[in-house]
């Protein structure tokens, strides 16, 4: 036997099955959280990574912080209701911002093609600093990289966040207790549909723009009006199911919603149908689950009313015991079925 560990290793995968990675790998649903749980989680064990929430939270000097970090290789580059440079920001923000961390500094690393045009990465900057000065963010470090023609679709950005703590709530999915509401914060699936339209050059009746938007001044108005918020999780990469399943599993609690409540537009439920795709299962960049107490979700609601412009948040279901983790939907006939992840890639490289 050789004396590197490296030889010996023996991978956890069945890589039978997937001996390469796929695209799928990195979409959000079952094929990533195998690779996660598997293989990315166990080598790097530690209490923090072991939380699965969306920023890992550690303290210094008795205040609280949280760190993350995310990389985006959206394509198109620029997209209806945004671009790249916008998806960068306001993605490593919320994802501070669900953790219940005041987002304060980010860096930036650029992975650019070469043969990208000046004026696009002008465009892609100008919207990077547009984002951050609207979240009241700043970018104060960063690295470029240039890489060979044919190698990088036009730019790759990656992005850190360090944000503060001001509050004693633990906001993560080991939090949520049977009882809780569920709300979302506004209307699913704009922004993987206005990806997808764009990608595939369909021509719908209307024009459906990415929903990207920061999430921070909508969280801080419902900390600062003291609502006991137990877990946030913005819907990104496998949309609300994927959320919904990674809470209960974390959870082990049964979260039951109302198909009826779920908020579709009548464009955007109409462009899935044309796609063959199911509106829960696809990516939004400017909306959350909420999980909170039953009796606070009147007061909740009227406080992200006034956040969110042209959109009532809703609730959409509640958390039950049961004997082991799961997410049904209830029909309006008052049938239940079983959500789970996304086994491959409804949409690549949406974010």
């Amino acid at each position: 036997m050789s004396d590197d560990p490296k030889d010996n290793f023996r991978c956890p995968l069945p890589i039978s099955d997937y001996p390469s990675i796929l695209v799928a790998h990195g979409g959000g649903g079952k094929l990533m959280h195998q690779l996660l749980e598997k293989m990315i989680l166990p080598t790097f064990s530690s209490d923090f990574s072991n939380n699965l929430h969306d920023s890992a939270v550690f303290e210094i000097a008795g205040t609280r912080l949280a760190i993350t970090t995310d990389s985006y290789v959206v394509r198109p580059i620029q997209f209806p209701g945004g671009d790249i440079g916008t998806l960068a920001i306001n993605g490593t923000i919320n994802d501070l911002a669900m953790s219940g961390a005041r987002p304060l500094y980010l860096s930036a690393g650029l992975i650019l093609e070469e043969g990208l045009p000046m004026k696009t990465l002008w465009q892609i900057l100008q919207s990077m600093k547009q984002a951050a000065d609207i979240a009241g963010v700043k970018l104060i470090t960063g690295d470029t990289k240039v890489v060979d023609r044919g190698k990088g679709d036009g730019i790759y950005i990656n992005t850190s966040g360090v944000g503060i703590i001001e509050h004693s709530l633990k906001i993560e999915p080991r939090s949520v207790v049977a009882g809780d509401a569920v709300l979302v914060n506004g209307d699913l699936g704009r922004h993987g549909i206005a990806i997808m339209a764009t990608r595939e050059g369909l021509s719908l009746e209307t024009r459906i723009e990415s929903d990207c938007a920061p999430l921070w001044s909508s969280v801080q108005s419902l900390l600062s009006a003291g609502i006991d918020i137990h877990c946030l999780r913005d819907l990104t990469r496998g949309g609300l199911a994927s959320a919904l399943v990674e809470i209960a599993e974390t959870a082990n609690l049964h979260i039951e919603i109302e198909e009826s409540h779920l908020p579709v537009r009548e464009d955007v439920r109409g462009a899935c149908e044309i796609l063959g795709l199911d509106p829960v299962y696809v990516a939004n960049e400017g909306r959350f689950v909420i999980f909170l107490p039953d009796s606070q979700v009147s007061r909740a609601i009227e406080i992200l009313s006034r956040t969110v412009s042209g959109f009532t948040p809703v609730r959409i279901g509640s958390v039950l015991n049961g004997d082991r983790f799961s997410v049904t939907v209830k029909s309006t006939l008052g049938v239940a079925r079983l959500l789970d992840m996304f086994s491959g890639e409804q949409l690549p490289r949406i974010c």
